[in-house]
């Protein structure tokens, strides 16, 4: 009996406990700088987050492209749609893959991680060097 439990015990801690699992970051976010929503959601075998909608229209108005785009093939498609968050995969608590920045134009590695208040801590890095948002859940 001793050892049924010792071996249940054992199997639970290599398994993974839940508080070191990352939690869920389906849904629908809005940006910092509260200028776009971001939705969230399982893309194949990973986690993807597309620019829904912008809550602020920017320059080139709702209708924007994504002429900043490394990828001349890429500069006129609508930023409505465009992919911001891919190859999302857990990765014990938080979530790792890319950003685009449509306002440079680059993907950065990327981590994501839910944070105490329902907040999502996303993080854009460039080898060392880290820029880091909190977004909040669309109401």
């Amino acid at each position: 009996m001793i050892r049924a439990i010792v071996v249940l015990l054992a199997f639970g801690l290599s398994s993974g406990s839940p508080a070191l699992a990352a939690e869920a970051i389906t849904g629908k976010w809005v940006t910092q700088e509260k200028d776009a929503m971001i939705a969230i959601r399982k893309c194949g075998k990973a986690f993807c987050g597309t620019l829904e909608r912008f809550l602020i229209a920017p320059k080139g108005g709702k209708d924007q492209r994504d002429v900043n785009n490394a990828d001349p093939a890429k500069r006129n498609r609508r930023l409505i749609g465009t992919t911001i968050l891919s190859n999302l995969k857990a990765d014990a608590d938080l979530w790792r893959g890319q950003i685009y920045d449509p306002k440079t134009g680059r993907t950065y590695t990327s981590e994501v991680k839910r944070k105490a208040g329902g907040l999502l801590e996303v993080k854009g890095c460039l080898g060392p060097f880290c820029q880091t948002q909190v977004w909040k859940p669309a109401g």
